[in-house]
């Protein structure tokens, strides 16, 4: 293969990973609006004392009862938390691997992960962490 074409065959790689680390930037923008407008709501229903509400579902505007309607955007509520951070941790190794083809270090700190309950409470126990 000569330098050309293995030039272009890298420069695809690079710009394909690219574009997709640009694209799952932009889907975790609007799956935190929307993360956002539920929270909204769901705040708007606590404070109503009514038993019945209006729900748009796709197109559609249904009068439905306030429970439900809680437990649905509860329910999708949980399901984006698990989208974005599922987004966010394959946005590491993407990019992880962007700067691998780049040939350039990874991004310091990137891969770092928070510690759990059980962790800082044996830290703490130990008296290492307070």
């Amino acid at each position: 293969m000569n330098d050309q074409a293995r030039t272009l065959k890298y420069l695809i790689a690079v710009e394909k990973l690219a574009e997709e680390i640009l694209c799952d930037k932009q889907e975790i923008v609007m799956l935190d609006k929307r993360r956002n407008h539920n929270r909204e709501a769901l705040r708007a229903l606590t404070k109503s004392s009514q038993s019945k509400c209006w729900v748009t579902i796709g197109s559609v505007v249904i009068k439905h009862d306030i429970v439900a309607t809680k437990s649905l955007l509860e329910a999708d509520q949980i399901q984006l938390n698990i989208d974005i951070n599922k987004l966010r941790s394959d946005l590491r190794i993407k990019v992880n691997n962007l700067r691998d083809l780049e040939m350039q270090p990874p991004v310091p700190g990137l891969m770092l992960v928070p510690m759990s309950s059980s962790e800082s409470d044996g830290l703490a126990r130990a008296g290492l962490f307070s």
